[in-house]
């Protein structure tokens, strides 16, 4: 665990927890660099096919995601997440009528690199476990990055 974030003995969140569980399926560069990728892209893709069925389904959908991570008592995260929210839904708004199609390949794509990742890991997928995890994998990306750059969270 980084220092940047390390809780006081004692004081270790859900939030903790989950990452680190989540990190020990993901300790291969390889594998964590195609998740650096593939994470981001399939959370296009999820809510550009969400957007496709109906705006408000992909805003309830980014809602609830925004209400989980709430609920994991990190303000940065929580925030950076909300940030990242509004980058997602204008890229989404901005495909246009290639909105389906894009979202549908990009969707199909990272997740045959997210599965090629883990073969090379040689661990199954931390979803598998607990559908949690889908959620959890946004903020993995988000915390490595900040971890590299000594930004607590």
């Amino acid at each position: 665990m980084n220092t940047a974030h390390a809780p006081l003995p004692g004081t270790e969140r859900q939030l903790d927890r989950l990452l680190a569980h989540y990190g020990d399926s993901h300790r291969n560069p390889t594998n964590e660099l195609i998740h650096f990728i593939a994470i981001p892209a399939i959370l296009l893709s999820i809510v550009g096919l969400l957007y496709a069925l109906h705006p408000w389904v992909a805003y309830a959908f980014v809602a609830s995601s925004l209400v989980y991570y709430a609920m994991l008592r990190s303000t940065v995260l929580w925030v950076t997440m909300a940030l990242g929210t509004v980058v997602v839904l204008a890229a989404v708004r901005g495909l246009g009528a290639q909105l389906v199609p894009v979202c549908a390949a990009v969707f199909v794509v990272a997740w045959i690199f997210q599965f090629i990742g883990h073969k090379i890991e040689g661990r199954k997928p931390s979803f598998f476990e607990d559908i949690q995890y889908l959620w959890v994998g946004p903020l993995f990306v988000v915390t490595r990055i900040y971890d590299r750059l000594g930004v607590r969270w």
